[in-house]
């Protein structure tokens, strides 16, 4: 697996927790910043990195801005893209498991670094389901194409 991660000035932290923690599991990425102090606009983030992942560059990809909706909301515009905003352990589990997201935006306003980190491990290692849950993922994309 290849993870595309970023985050706007909102979520360094948590990014760098999360970069710590796929190089303990062993799992390739690319690190797309910002390692910014000052103010920068999530879409300049959120938008290249889930271009990247939809266009099979990488296979997932993390995102962490203050809130995680910004970010989420963003990276939903690009076509086959499936990104959950994602705050608590349940949540990451059944949107790999029902919903095969292939995208995780996080909140580091809203969540710590441990929290954060059990996340980004669940939703990392969690398989899709498939059966009736690729059903419905099948007419998303349908309605994707029109």
């Amino acid at each position: 697996m290849k993870v595309a991660l970023a985050s706007d000035h909102g979520g360094v932290n948590i990014r760098k927790e999360i970069a710590s923690l796929m190089d303990e599991l062993g799992i390739e990425y690319q690190d797309f910043g910002c390692e910014c102090e000052g103010s920068v606009d999530y879409p300049d983030y959120a938008l290249p990195v889930a271009e990247k992942v939809a266009s099979g560059k990488f296979d997932r990809g993390i995102l962490i801005c203050g809130t995680g909706i910004g970010m989420s909301i963003a990276a939903n515009k690009v076509k086959g893209i499936r990104c959950a905003l994602v705050h608590d352990t349940f949540s990451a589990k059944a949107t790999r498991a029902h919903n095969d997201t292939n995208m995780l935006t996080m909140g580091e306003r809203v969540i710590g670094p441990g929290l954060a980190r059990e996340i980004a491990k669940i939703w990392l290692t969690e398989e899709f389901e498939g059966g009736r849950h690729a059903t419905r993922l099948g007419k998303i994309s349908e309605y994707e194409q029109k």
